[in-house]
């Protein structure tokens, strides 16, 4: 960058710039024609099974979807059935203690309930699950008094919490066959290290057994996961839906098997409570990630026009980010970048990774110099521009991490 450069970027003029005359080019969003039932004819909804993952034979199972598809209720009745062929018991795991007490936890087994299932696999002989402190029970209901018969014998399921594994370091689990991680995808928040807690409450139950499977379960709501980094789950962000990804490790015998579900969109009567022309819906609706609408390319410019480049290297991508001057207006854009850079010793880059040398920053909010701080402003001030939605929802992600 030249001392010219440097100095016109202290100050940032604001007269308007001459607008293109071509039509902008919509974003790449294609909505398909909803298909039409025939009148009279009732379509009951298909949700989601495990009988296509089963088949992969995976120790960690990764399922993420459409919200209400039947994921969370398919693994509950696959391991209650598990329980009464060979006793084996599940453990729920969530990511805040929160979701796995009081009324939450009382819930979690209410549609099993509400379908009859314990009823039907115990042959009458219990009614329903209970829960009570940390544990689901197996129970009847006395006659009498309505209130539930349950006993340590009865234990079908114990919760865990990643915000609270120390307390469950020293307890041991023999019969715990299955883990269950409700949840794991987030669009707001994960725990500092959170890899390592859950892995941490997969080595209490797992001790040294073999024959646990891991079941991780969630919604499309943020394509960044540091699961699917720490997992090495690189095919993630482009896979298709309805779609198995089998990943092994080297000489080891670990598999991960990635199942991103098909939509149930035209099954579910309730879509017509998010039938609005919005987006954002398609994660409720179809499985679609959940993304918002980002600012593109206001104005077209040339390569004269770019003041200053410099990177952000975030979740296996590498994003160019350019100043522009174009007519005295002033603003970032940010696109793919598809080829190495060129000069890492001297190009500014913007990178979690920690790295010694000098031109390398890992929070683009603590500015090390005037430049720097001229590139946060335009953040600040909503100058940047993104070249689609899914640049500007990975970026903003960069941004997040950078908050802390």
């Amino acid at each position: 960058m030249t001392e010219e450069s440097k100095d016109l970027l202290t100050e940032v003029p604001t007269k308007k710039p001459r607008k293109s005359r071509a039509k902008p080019k919509p974003d790449a969003l294609v909505f398909a024609d909803k298909p039409v039932e025939p009148e009279g004819v009732e379509v009951k909804p298909v949700y989601y099974t495990t009988d296509k993952i089963e088949k992969k034979k995976a120790t960690y199972n990764v399922i993420f979807g459409e919200r209400s598809n039947g994921k969370t209720f398919a693994l509950l009745k696959k391991c209650l059935k598990d329980f009464f062929n060979d006793g084996s018991q599940m453990a729920y795991v969530r990511r805040w203690k929160e979701d796995i007490t009081g009324r939450r936890a009382s819930q979690l087994y209410a549609g099993i309930n509400d379908e009859g299932v314990v009823k039907e696999l115990s042959g009458g002989e219990y009614h329903a699950i209970h829960y009570y402190a940390g544990k689901w029970y197996l129970c009847k209901y006395d006659e009498e008094t309505g209130k539930p018969i349950y006993n340590d014998q009865d234990i079908v399921a114990f919760s865990f919490a990643l915000s609270d594994t120390e307390h469950d370091k020293s307890t041991s689990f023999p019969r715990i066959g299955t883990i269950v991680f409700d949840e794991f995808l987030s669009s707001k928040y994960y725990l500092p290290d959170e890899f390592v807690h859950f892995m941490n409450t997969v080595s209490t139950i797992v001790r040294k057994r073999e024959d646990v499977r891991v079941y991780m379960l969630g919604n499309t709501v943020n394509k960044f996961c540091p699961y699917f980094k720490e997992m090495g789950l690189h095919k993630v962000p482009t896979q298709k839906q309805g779609t198995i990804d089998l990943y092994s490790y080297g000489t080891s015998k670990l598999t991960v098997a990635v199942e991103y579900c098909s939509s149930q969109k035209s099954e579910k009567a309730s879509n017509k409570y998010f039938a609005f022309d919005n987006p954002k819906l398609e994660m409720i609706t179809g499985g679609a990630w959940e993304m918002a609408i980002y600012p593109h390319l206001p104005y077209k410019y040339k390569p004269k026009n770019v003041q200053l480049t410099y990177f952000i290297e975030f979740n296996d991508f590498t994003f160019q980010c350019e100043i522009v001057d174009l007519d005295g207006v002033w603003f970032t854009f940010i696109h793919l970048k598809t080829t190495e850079i060129k000069d890492r010793d001297q190009d500014l880059i913007y990178s979690l990774d920690y790295n010694p040398k000098l031109n390398y920053n890992r929070n683009i909010f603590k500015p090390r110099n005037r430049v720097q701080e001229r590139i946060l402003w335009f953040f600040t001030t909503s100058r940047v521009f993104f070249q689609s939605n899914d640049v500007g929802d990975t970026v903003n992600n960069f941004l997040k991490c950078c908050r802390g």
